[in-house]
């Protein structure tokens, strides 16, 4: 019975190790930072050289270029964000090794 008890509480512990691990790469800073990181690029890749009617619709300004460097900078923002404050393990969750 003790053994069992053992092996249960390894089986636990693992999963909480995972949770941990799925809750942390899943954070939802890393999703919209990389979002507005592939977007930005995207967009500000438009607005670089735009075509004489788009300046024209714009009446003269580069919106796709700000545009595009604003979402740069709030992607780089979420991602700074989130290696300067990882999110918490939650509650119960043990961070040590398999050998625990």
């Amino acid at each position: 019975m003790s053994e069992f008890r053992n092996d249960l509480h390894k089986e636990v512990s693992e999963l909480e190790r995972k949770s941990a691990t799925a809750a942390r790469l899943f954070d939802i800073r890393r999703i919209i930072g990389g979002l507005f990181v592939i977007y930005g690029v995207i967009v500000t890749l438009a607005g670089i050289n735009p075509s004489d009617a788009d300046l024209k619709k714009a009446e003269g300004v580069h919106i796709n270029l700000w545009t595009g460097l604003a979402m740069l900078v709030l992607g780089l923002f979420f991602l700074l964000w989130l290696k300067l404050r990882p999110a918490p393990a939650p509650d119960g969750a043990v961070d040590s090794g398999p050998d625990a």
